[in-house]
């Protein structure tokens, strides 16, 4: 009885870890602070491979954005793709890596949408701890 439940439990999908995922954001955002960034915006999320999740948020004319995403171990790629109001995409991180950035200066004050993609996950069928902030100067 007690080899099929540890069988059990090693086949059950790996569980978000947040608070892993926003410690290391913290940390960016804290490094940030030494330059000259702000927080505009921070949160997180748990997604499963294949899932996104859309953020809105206003963004500045001549203001400089920094979008930063950290996830856990249990992910291996996460991309950001920033859209403007009308739903083109303005820009999108293509390094293949799970604490994707991108930069942005706005051209004009609108409304942006954020998307923070998870991926690629290192379990199928597992979740994966999502942090995402946006910092300005």
């Amino acid at each position: 009885m007690l080899s099929a439940l540890l069988f059990a439990a090693a086949l059950a999908p790996a569980h978000a870890d947040e608070a892993s995922a926003e410690a290391c954001l913290k940390t960016k955002i804290w490094e940030g602070y030494n330059q000259g960034w702000a927080v505009r915006t921070a949160t997180n999320a748990t997604l499963a491979q294949g899932e996104h999740r859309i953020y809105l948020v206003t963004l500045y004319a001549g203001t400089e954005y920094k979008i930063m995403v950290c996830g856990d171990d249990g992910i291996v790629n996460a991309d950001i793709v920033l859209y403007d109001s009308l739903g083109n995409e303005v820009m999108k991180d293509t390094a293949q890596d799970r604490e994707p950035v991108v930069s942005y200066k706005a051209g004009s004050t609108d409304t942006y949408y954020v998307a923070v993609h998870a991926t690629k996950l290192k379990e199928a069928g597992g979740k994966a701890g999502l942090a995402t902030a946006v910092t300005y100067k």
